[in-house]
C-alpha cells in the first residue's frame, strides 16, 4: 500500500473522516463479533459506507445491526438460529409489538359507536382524497367489449374489458349461472400477487363455484398485471398510482355490473386474497354498495402492504394515522370474513385484531357478522381451505345454493369446474390483436391523462 492510501485509510478512522467503514467490512464485523452469518446480495452492499462504524456497536447483536442498518434504509431478518438475511428497508412490515401498539393507539380515540361513527365520516372522505378520486375522473361512458359466451357445467363465461379512462382498459372473464330467475348476487374478484395472474386455476375454481352457486362473479385484473400488459409495462404496476388506478377499475366494474338488468344490488359481495384482500378492504370502505366482504390472506396491524397498488398513496396517513384493521372496521356492520393464516403477516389474526373488529362490531349489534377463520398451519395462498370458508360466507351471506358444489357427502367439490387454458381468457386474442386502437399505451401516457381528467 502506497503512503497516500495508507494516509485515507487513517483519515477514515478518525472524525474527519467520520469514522467510516465499507459496509461489507462491517458486516463481518458484526459476524466475528456476534457469531452468527448474515446473507447478502453484493448488490446490496456496493459502494455502501458506515459513517462512525465502530461507535455504531452495542452489546447486544439487535442494538448494534439497528444502529448500522436503519440510517443505509436496510434491515435484517432471521431465518434460523444464527443466521440473518440482509432486505431493504420494509416501510409497509412492523413488528407484531409496534403493529398492536399502533393499534391500541388507534383505538384509543373511541370507545362507542358515536365516537366511532364521528371518526368513521372523517376516514371515509380522506381515504378517497388520498387517492385522488375525490371527484372521480368522469366516465367514458362506452359500451364494453364483450366475448362470445363458453358454456361449461351449470355456469357460463364470457370475458369483458371495460374503458374506465379514455384508452384504459381493465379487463376480465364474467361467470354466471346458466339457469336463474330474476336478479342474482355481484360478486367482485379481483387477483393477489400470485402468478398468472387471473389464469390461475385457484381463480377459475373460486368464480365458477360461485356461479354455479347461484351469483355473478367477475374475475380481474390488478393494474400492469395479466392483460393490461399490453397497454403497460409490468414494472408500473409498483407506481404508487396503480392503487388508485385499480380502485377506479373496481368502481367502474362495480358500475357496470349494476347496470345489468339481472344484478341484485342489494346483495353485492366482493372477496380478493394478498394484495386483492387489501383492495377488497379498502374498496368496501369506500364504496357502500359493497355489502359483504372477505379480504384473504392479507389483513394485519403490523402489515400494510407490500406493493405500491397497496400502500403507494398515502391512505394510512389519513385521520393522524390509521392502519388496514381499522379500515376493515369500516364495513362494519356490513358481514365480513377475515381468512387468515400461520404462514404470514396474518398469522396472530385472532389474538389482537379480530377481537378489536368484534368490538367495533357489537356496538352495531352485529358482532355475530364478523368472522374469523384461522389456519394456523396453512401458508399464504387462495387454496381450497380458503375457498371453502369464503363459499360457505357468501352462501349464508347472500343466499346462494350451497349444495350446488357439494358432493353427496356435503364436501365441497370442485371436479365439476372447467379450468380453461390462460388464451381462453384473453379480452384482445392471443397476441393482443384485438386491443383498440385509441388504447394509450405507456406509463407516462397513463399518467398525464389521469391528471388531466382530475384537474377538469
Amino acid at each position: 500500500m502506497g503512503l497516500l492510501s495508507s494516509l485515507q485509510v487513517l483519515a477514515q478512522l478518525n472524525s474527519d473522516g467520520a469514522y467510516k467503514k465499507p459496509l461489507k467490512e462491517v458486516i463481518a464485523s458484526i459476524e466475528n463479533r456476534f457469531g452468527v452469518k448474515i446473507k447478502y446480495a453484493d448488490s446490496l452492499v456496493v459502494g455502501k459506507w458506515v459513517n462512525y462504524a465502530n461507535w455504531r456497536f452495542r452489546p447486544d447483536l439487535e442494538t448494534t445491526l439497528d444502529n448500522v442498518l436503519m440510517p443505509l434504509d436496510l434491515k435484517v431478518k432471521k431465518e434460523k438460529d444464527k443466521q440473518y438475511k440482509l432486505s431493504v428497508y420494509e416501510y409497509y412490515r412492523w413488528n407484531v409489538a409496534e403493529g398492536w401498539a399502533e393499534m391500541d393507539r388507534i383505538a384509543s380515540q373511541y370507545a362507542d359507536k358515536a365516537a366511532w361513527e364521528k371518526r368513521k365520516d372523517s376516514l371515509k372522505p380522506a381515504l378517497s382524497k388520498a387517492l385522488q378520486l375525490s371527484p372521480l375522473p368522469a366516465s367514458p361512458g362506452t359500451a364494453p367489449i364483450i366475448t362470445a359466451k363458453r358454456i361449461f357445467n351449470g355456469y357460463s363465461v364470457e370475458n369483458i374489458a371495460i374503458e374506465i379512462l379514455p384508452g384504459v382498459y381493465i379487463n376480465g372473464s364474467l361467470y354466471k349461472p346458466l339457469q336463474y330467475k330474476g336478479k342474482i348476487p355481484v360478486i367482485l374478484n379481483p387477483d393477489g400477487h400470485w402468478e398468472k395472474q387471473r389464469y390461475r386455476p385457484d381463480c377459475q375454481y373460486r368464480c365458477a363455484a360461485m356461479a354455479k352457486m347461484g351469483a355473478m362473479a367477475f374475475s380481474y385484473d390488478l393494474f400492469a398485471w395479466g392483460e393490461s400488459t399490453l397497454q403497460f409495462a409490468y414494472e408500473n404496476h409498483r407506481k404508487s398510482l396503480s392503487m388508485t388506478i385499480q380502485v377506479l377499475g373496481s368502481i367502474r366494474i362495480l358500475d357496470y355490473l349494476l347496470s345489468l338488468k339481472d344484478a341484485d344490488p342489494t346483495r353485492v359481495a366482493m372477496t380478493g386474497g394478498s394484495g386483492a384482500g387489501s383492495h377488497t378492504v379498502l374498496m368496501t370502505a369506500i364504496d357502500d354498495r359493497i355489502k359483504a366482504s372477505a379480504p384473504v390472506v392479507s389483513l394485519s396491524s403490523y402489515f400494510f402492504g407490500g406493493c405500491p397498488c397497496e400502500s403507494g398513496m398515502p391512505i394510512h396517513a389519513c385521520g393522524s394515522g390509521t392502519n388496514n384493521v381499522e379500515i376493515a372496521a369500516m364495513a362494519a356492520p356490513r358481514p365480513q370474513l377475515i381468512v387468515s393464516d400461520g404462514g404470514d403477516w396474518t398469522d396472530k389474526m385472532p389474538e389482537h385484531d379480530f377481537p378489536y373488529l368484534q368490538k367495533v362490531y357489537d356496538w352495531y349489534g352485529a358482532k355475530t357478522l364478523v368472522y374469523n377463520t384461522h389456519l394456523p398451519n396453512d401458508k399464504h395462498d387462495f387454496g381450497l381451505s380458503k375457498r371453502i370458508p369464503v363459499y360457505q360466507f357468501m352462501a349464508k351471506t347472500l343466499g346462494l345454493n350451497l349444495k350446488a358444489i357439494q358432493d353427496t357427502n356435503g364436501q365441497i367439490d370442485e371436479s365439476g369446474i372447467t379450468v380453461e387454458k390462460e388464451t381462453a381468457l384473453y379480452v384482445f386474442g392471443e397476441k393482443g390483436e384485438g386491443l383498440p386502437a385509441t388504447a394509450i399505451k405507456g406509463f407516462d401516457k397513463l399518467e398525464t391523462l389521469f391528471y388531466k381528467s382530475i384537474n377538469h
